[in-house]
């Protein structure tokens, strides 16, 4: 059995949506980092549009006007990922983060 990889780059990114912000995570795709920000991107819009949630970043999309987005930084390992988008979180206090 393959033993399970922990040593992967994630990416914690920043999405605008009009006024609004969200912090995000995501797996890095090779080098790079923010293509694979724009796919994820993607993937949010997508969901946004297509299946009927009811979270705060979902409706904003729906109705955004500007949707921008920027990588913060890149960590290794997963645990380290996680543990630093919490901190962000509690840092800036996104508006469109619902727990």
């Amino acid at each position: 059995m393959r033993k399970k990889r922990n040593d992967r780059n994630y990416i914690l990114y920043q999405l605008t949506v009009d006024d609004q912000t969200y912090i995000g995570l995501t797996v890095a795709i090779g080098r790079a980092f923010l293509r694979s920000v724009k796919v994820r991107v993607q993937k949010h819009r997508s969901r946004a549009l297509i299946e009927n949630k009811d979270w705060s970043l979902c409706k904003a999309i729906q109705s955004a006007e500007f949707i921008e987005y920027s990588v913060i930084e890149v960590v290794r390992g997963r645990k380290n990922a996680y543990a630093r988008e919490r901190e962000l979180i509690a840092e800036y206090q996104p508006e469109l983060n619902t727990f």
